[in-house]
């Protein structure tokens, strides 16, 4: 393929993924069959026409029908190549309509936005209609491309002289743009380790825990390392970090991205952050970013949202057994970040207060105030809303003695 059939290929790929729940909805509403009752393929050639005739202006109506038939013949599949026709027709002459349910507000919120009904009734459940609007809205379309300056380099002016080259947008927060076009890690920016993306939470995440010269810094789960990178930044490259993910592979990404940044306080190994050892430092500052659902990062990776929820069951458990390792490591008066890419409060809010609830020396440590709502508490659940950022939580514990 060239670029641009590599370039709608992909579209349609994770177009597709993100719109499933959708598109199903509209192909069992013209179609007599149930979706579980169409051959698998027809079923994604179906999905992939529809997608086209919906969501990309840049293709005709006819061609979109045409190229799904054309499709259909050519997979051998030429007896259903009529009905795949018919359906993609008849939605096209009843002007593309899409009569949501309205029975009830899950259902027709789970069509709307293709989010599974049992997330959205989660949310529902755990946060008031705004914010769970706010998530599920932004889990449609291209979510925004967010880049962190490299300080080591340069001022931030100086570090735009030399990316002149890319279309940035400047956001509150210092040092933070978001990228308008193109692969920016093709850039000659990116290669010279002017700046690494991340998202704007992520970094936010990283000014709460605040490491500065002198620390020692544990980033006990820290692959790809983007995190790490943000606080060698933000101490002037003058903390010592220790960061560990438990495949020396991973490892190994750290160390490279460090190296491309310019950064040499930091020392990525493999290690198992449920199972530190007694080598591992005693540390001033400790990231524990643990693995978690991942439900307040579905505009990135919009698959995550089609897992079995039985799957994230045992997040909790593993998460409280990092976080309880972790916080051993700290000094007394030390401080811990803990935080994940969810929004769900049996992986945040239930393990941060269960933790504090069983170790009477760790207390909780408001952060970020001066940045207005939803800061000002030991935790803080950032939805899109908020600054245009991913699903994340963050929480900030001190050691007291």
């Amino acid at each position: 393929m060239d670029e641009r059939e590599k370039a709608l290929c992909s579209a349609l790929y994770y177009g597709v993924t993100e719109r499933r729940i959708t598109l199903d909805y509209i192909i069992s509403c013209y179609s007599k069959r149930g979706t579980d009752k169409i051959n698998p393929e027809a079923l994604n050639i179906l999905r992939s026409g529809l997608y086209q005739i919906l969501f990309m202006d840049s293709i005709p109506d006819n061609a979109a029908v045409n190229e799904s038939v054309n499709t259909a013949k050519k997979m051998h599949l030429g007896k259903l190549s009529g009905f795949i026709n018919a359906v993609l027709r008849k939605f096209i002459r009843n002007g593309k309509e899409i009569k949501y349910p309205n029975k009830n507000e899950e259902e027709m919120l789970s069509v709307k936005y293709s989010v599974p009904a049992w997330l959205v009734q989660m949310l529902l459940e755990e946060y008031d209609e705004k914010k769970a609007l706010s998530l599920m809205e932004s889990s449609l379309g291209k979510p925004p491309v967010m880049i962190r300056l490299n300080s080591l380099k340069g001022s931030n002016e100086d570090v735009l002289k030399e990316l002149s080259d890319m279309e940035l947008e400047k956001t509150f927060l210092d040092g933070c743009f978001i990228a308008k076009s193109g692969d920016v890690r093709k850039s000659k920016g990116f290669s010279k380790g002017l700046f690494h993306v991340q998202d704007i939470s992520s970094q936010l995440c990283c000014m709460a825990l605040a490491p500065k010269e002198g620390d020692t810094v544990l980033d006990v789960c820290a692959a790809p390392g983007g995190k790490t990178f943000t606080m060698a930044e933000l101490s002037g490259d003058k903390a010592d970090i220790y960061a560990f993910d438990i495949h020396e592979h991973r490892a190994r990404l750290i160390r490279q991205g460090a190296e491309r940044l310019g950064i040499r306080s930091v020392r990525a190994e493999a290690g198992d952050a449920s199972k530190l050892s007694g080598d591992v430092p005693m540390a001033d500052k400790i990231l524990c970013d643990v693995p978690c659902s991942g439900l307040g990062v579905i505009r990135r990776k919009p698959e995550i949202k089609y897992k079995d929820p039985k799957e994230f069951e045992r997040l909790p458990s593993v998460q409280y057994e990092i976080l309880k390792r972790s916080a051993e490591h700290l000094k007394p008066g030390g401080e811990l970040v803990y935080s994940t890419c969810t929004v769900s409060k049996n992986e945040n809010d239930m393990v941060i207060d269960k933790f504090l609830e069983e170790h009477s020396d760790y207390e909780g440590v408001p952060f970020l105030e001066h940045l207005g709502e939803p800061f000002g508490g030991y935790k803080a659940v950032l939805f899109p809303m908020y600054f245009n950022n991913d699903g994340f939580f963050i929480s900030k514990i001190r050691r007291k003695k």
